[in-house]
């Protein structure tokens, strides 16, 4: 008896145990808090919010504005074409059939008239956004002028505060010693081209009265005898040769006689007489 009845509670306790065991786990679910759904989840329920569009350029706005103008101006085009046929029509008509196409000409031209206010509303908004798109683009570029300047000013300040060969004392002295080599250099060309044949005693004033002199002696002996100074002959110079002579000679050779003043040597000689 106590064998059986220790197998009937032998099973009842390890029944307990796991029904404890059970109860335990349900009430942790129960009182664990919930994690928060995901983002995919949201999302599913919820819906993904739309990413915005960007927002047209002034380049953009600017050219349906001129379109919109061009194509205003289209029509404004066709109503004048219109007025054109109209006026035509009213030379050619008579009575209440003029008066019906002159009707219908103020209706197109009060249109015409519409239609032109609102090409220049175009125009001007069109023009005020090209001004405003001239200012932004202005001012990115001036941005980028700074910031390059920006940039080239700080490489200066470095240039200068790490290249040694930007002293400025440096600089200076080495321009001063390079002058001082530059004059002694030309005392040096000086010195070897120095003529020493020359004596050092000669006076200035006194070759420039020499000159003076020889000056005035040249211009006296040509005007009194219109020939060259002797000093001024070259030695080498051949001597001059005789002069042709000037007397009138005959057939045979003989000299004839002069011929008076008034009459030439044909005339008076023998043999002109005979020929």
């Amino acid at each position: 008896m106590l064998c059986e009845a220790a197998r009937v509670f032998v099973p009842l306790r390890a029944r307990r145990r796991r029904v404890s065991r059970v109860t335990r786990t349900q009430h942790a679910h129960r009182t664990a808090p919930h994690a928060p759904p995901g983002d995919a989840a949201m999302k599913r329920l919820f819906g993904a919010k739309k990413a915005e569009e960007p927002p047209p350029s002034l380049e953009e706005a600017s050219a349906n504005v001129g379109k919109r103008g061009d194509a205003v101006d289209e029509k404004i085009r066709k109503l004048d074409a219109e007025l054109v046929k109209y006026r035509e029509q009213m030379q050619k008509a008579r009575g209440p059939a003029k008066e019906h196409l002159k009707q219908r000409a103020m209706k197109v031209l009060q249109q015409k008239r519409m239609y032109e206010n609102q090409r220049d509303q175009l125009y001007n908004q069109q023009f005020n956004l090209d001004q405003v798109a001239f200012t932004t683009q202005n001012l990115k570029d001036t941005t980028v002028q700074v910031q390059a300047m920006t940039a080239a000013n700080k490489e200066i300040q470095r240039q200068f505060k790490t290249n040694k060969n930007l002293d400025i004392s440096a600089i200076e002295k080495m321009q001063d010693e390079m002058q001082d080599l530059i004059e002694d250099s030309n005392y040096i060309q000086e010195a070897l081209s120095a003529n020493h044949a020359m004596p050092d005693d000669i006076d200035e004033d006194e070759l420039l009265g020499e000159l003076d002199a020889l000056e005035l002696d040249l211009q006296t002996e040509t005007e009194a005898g219109g020939a060259v100074p002797s000093y001024l002959v070259d030695d080498d110079t051949e001597e001059a040769l005789p002069s042709a002579p000037t007397a009138t000679l005959d057939a045979s050779g003989a000299e004839l006689p002069s011929a008076p003043q008034g009459t030439t040597a044909l005339e008076e000689s023998p043999v002109a007489q005979k020929i």
